[in-house]
């Protein structure tokens, strides 16, 4: 699969432009140092909220928005990743630094916040093919580091003790993703009626709260242009308080994906030949970094791992239901929305695996 059409920019697309002279007139004062005539691109990749590089001659700098038109309910919250990385700045959690949030719709159209833009790699091939063994060693490595970072910072202690409900994380979840997914269906699909049926009927016993990013996983991180050290962490929309071995299963659905096409997994790869961890070695490297001395269950493991894929079918349903309304961030959202059907049934077959 080619990544090249998520790489880099372009200009902006027709339904995502902007009065960029609105845009330089409302920084100016408010972004320290901002000067200069701007100039806006947009990029490549991302699905959900429209990104913008934005140069001038003061620096370059990074525009996140929400998307025109008919919205789903609490998604595309900017304003939330907004506080969230103005909240992480100076902890273990590596973040672009937050300068201005507008909340005002009437400078472009929807709410935005401007963020520094951070020099390095995003690698969107989570089989790092043009890397060493050790190399792709060292940066999963840093990947689980990281996380386990954020899993440990105290979100009383930064600020962010009301950024979401402490408990019953799992269960307000899945009622959240079954409402979001109810107001993006398109079609029926028989296992997504299973899994809504399955999941509240399940919920493992035990509960914890940490700050959760929501959709961690390599493509939302930025790495130092050439070592395995993580930069900042992005794409923050989904975050909020919540059990953290939930949020560290969602990223490893990668090892239960496979690498066809519009699918970025490590599924069916020689993990050892590429010197990448495989799913269990990675799960007790970060036990053993957030100090638990207790190994996941299985079945409970399985559980978060069928809630993410959940999840994720809803998130690709919403993808999908703003491409047929023309007013999804990528260009390749259709193709995107397409893998719901085929996630839903994986998910639902591994509920049968029990």
């Amino acid at each position: 699969m080619s990544y090249e059409q998520f790489v880099g920019t372009r200009p902006v697309a027709p339904q995502h432009a902007f009065d960029d002279g609105a845009l330089a007139r409302y920084l100016h004062g408010r972004l320290p140092g901002f000067d200069g005539t701007l100039k806006v691109e947009q990029f490549k990749g991302g699905q959900s909220n429209p990104t913008f590089l934005l140069t001038a001659s003061s620096g370059r700098y990074v525009l996140r928005r929400k998307p025109p038109g008919n919205l789903l309910p609490s998604a595309h919250a900017v304003d939330r990743e907004f506080r969230v990385i103005s909240a992480l700045h100076g902890t273990e959690v590596p973040v672009a630094r937050a300068h201005v949030l507008c909340e005002d719709p009437g400078v472009i159209g929807t709410m935005f916040y401007v963020m520094d833009y951070v020099e390095g790699r995003v690698l969107w091939d989570p089989r790092l093919p043009e890397m060493t063994r050790e190399q792709r060693g060292a940066h999963y490595d840093e990947l689980g580091r990281v996380i386990a970072a954020l899993h440990q910072v105290d979100y009383a202690a930064v600020g962010l003790a009301d950024y979401g409900k402490p408990g019953q994380y799992i269960e307000r979840q899945v009622a959240r993703w079954t409402k979001q997914y109810r107001a993006a269906e398109t079609e029926r699909i028989d296992a997504v009626e299973g899994l809504i049926e399955w999941l509240p009927a399940h919920i493992p016993p035990g509960d914890e709260t940490a700050i959760v990013h929501g959709d961690y996983r390599f493509d939302n991180v930025i790495f130092h242009p050439s070592e395995p050290r993580i930069l900042a962490v992005l794409d923050w929309e989904l975050s909020t308080l919540g059990h953290p071995l939930v949020d560290f299963a969602y990223h490893c659905m990668t090892w239960h994906m496979s690498s066809a096409e519009g699918s970025r997994g490590l599924a069916g790869a020689d993990l050892a030949a590429l010197g990448i961890p495989t799913e269990a070695e990675y799960l007790q490297a970060y036990l053993r970094r957030t100090g638990r001395s207790e190994p996941v269950g299985a079945a409970d493991w399985r559980y978060y791992m069928v809630f993410n894929m959940f999840r994720l079918v809803g998130i690709l349903q919403g993808i999908m239901a703003r491409a047929l309304q023309g007013n999804a961030s990528n260009a390749r959202a259709l193709e995107a929305g397409k893998r719901a059907r085929p996630l839903a049934e994986q998910a639902w077959a591994l509920v049968q695996q029990g």
